[in-house]
């Protein structure tokens, strides 16, 4: 009976080892390739990025783009069926079926949109609300069809919406925000401001500053996110140039939002504030700053959501942009490239153990090919945020 018992768990062990060697957290990378290389490239690559894995950075799939695409963020509708591109050149939006194999990119008609930024996507899956920062309008679509449903448009000297490119939905409480951020051609003339937007009619509510200097600021309010669940409803906005964390805290007596700095990265050193993420229990915001490049890890449990508690700020490379996570939360993945600009476009990914908080590894694979990473999003059976 004990040998039985010994050949049949020796059995078992067997038939896992394979399924231990393809571990896998499978990611898609957009990049192009560095100033000067002839021909220019760029395209969507599939990393395995599991630290675990003898596959690690290694490239599963290279999906092409067109080389004057300049493909700049990812985003997935609600049930994770098409990945949605933005981009700065030509073509403002291309989409990708995740249920068909081999995975296809396809463009779709955005003739109203010029320098497509961010997109947010209804609960029901039937809407999408994509920024336009080139042609200072918010696009309003049909999840399913793709067709264009209306425009939300302000003339490009408008205050309200000018250069949009962060935009947040709330459905509970039927409202968007859209950042006012930089020119697209050169990053000047940046703006200092967001603007809500009552969700169904695309009706302009109000328009607030986010900076307490003197006018024209120059704060460029960047990054907008709802913090799921959060009662009463509450996002976090990151200005880009004033280098500041506002909370937009829903008042309910007014229908409107408070809006307050609740932390300045100068006092860490850290500038260019952008991207906002937060863990699956809601307890802990990431915020990733360009310049020099770090991942800030902050406690917004219980009242520390109105002020947020730095717990730690771990050094990354230059251009900390985008993060994942694995789906136990062990791992974090920051994507170092911020558009290619001087000091700040580092082009690897940086690997950070959340348990120890350091900083274990780093991915070069398309750093090493001379190409630059633009976003980094989880494929659909790793993806878990579920704030964007």
């Amino acid at each position: 009976m004990h040998n039985k018992t010994l050949t049949y768990l020796l059995s078992s062990l067997l038939l896992l080892t394979p399924l231990i060697s393809q571990a896998e957290i499978l990611a898609m990378v957009n990049y192009d390739s560095i100033a000067g290389q002839t021909p220019r490239r760029e395209g969507i690559a599939i990393l395995n990025i599991d630290p675990d894995s003898p596959q690690f950075g290694k490239i599963i799939n290279d999906l092409p783009l067109p080389a004057d695409a300049l493909s700049h963020h990812i985003f997935y509708n609600k049930d994770l069926s098409k990945a949605y591109i933005t981009a700065l050149g030509k073509g403002p939006l291309r989409v990708i079926n995740m249920k068909r194999k081999p995975y296809v990119i396809e463009s779709l008609d955005v003739p109203q949109c010029q320098v497509s930024e961010d997109m947010v996507f209804t609960a029901d899956k039937k809407t999408w609300y994509l920024t336009c920062m080139g042609s200072s309008n918010v696009i309003v679509g049909d999840a399913k069809t793709d067709k264009v449903k209306q425009v939300i448009a302000m003339d490009s000297k408008d205050i309200y919406i000018r250069y949009p490119h962060g935009i947040a939905l709330q459905e509970e409480i039927n409202r968007i925000i859209v950042t006012s951020t930089v020119r697209p051609s050169d990053l000047g003339d940046p703006g200092e401001t967001v603007t809500v937007i009552e969700a169904t009619t695309g009706k302009v509510l109000s328009t607030h500053k986010l900076s307490n200097k003197p006018s024209p600021s120059g704060s460029a309010p960047v990054e907008v996110v709802f913090v799921p669940h959060a009662n009463p409803p509450m996002a976090y906005v990151a200005t880009m140039f004033e280098g500041k964390l506002w909370t937009a805290l829903w008042q309910e007596n007014h229908n409107n939002f408070n809006f307050e700095p609740v932390y300045d990265f100068a006092d860490v050193k850290q500038g260019v504030t952008l991207e906002i993420y937060f863990n699956k229990a809601h307890n802990q915001l990431y915020v990733t700053t360009a310049n020099p490049g770090a991942l800030n890890i902050f406690d917004i449990s219980g009242k520390s959501s109105l002020k947020p508690v730095l717990i730690k700020s771990i050094p990354t490379a230059g251009g900390a942009h985008h993060v994942v996570f694995s789906p136990d939360e062990k791992y974090a993945f920051v994507q170092n490239n911020f558009l290619n600009l001087p000091n700040m476009d580092d082009g690897s990914i940086t690997v950070i153990d959340l348990q120890k908080m350091e900083k274990i590894s780093t991915i070069d694979t398309l750093k090493n090919k001379g190409l630059k990473p633009h976003d980094i999003y989880m494929m659909p059976q790793w993806h878990t945020d579920d704030a964007h």
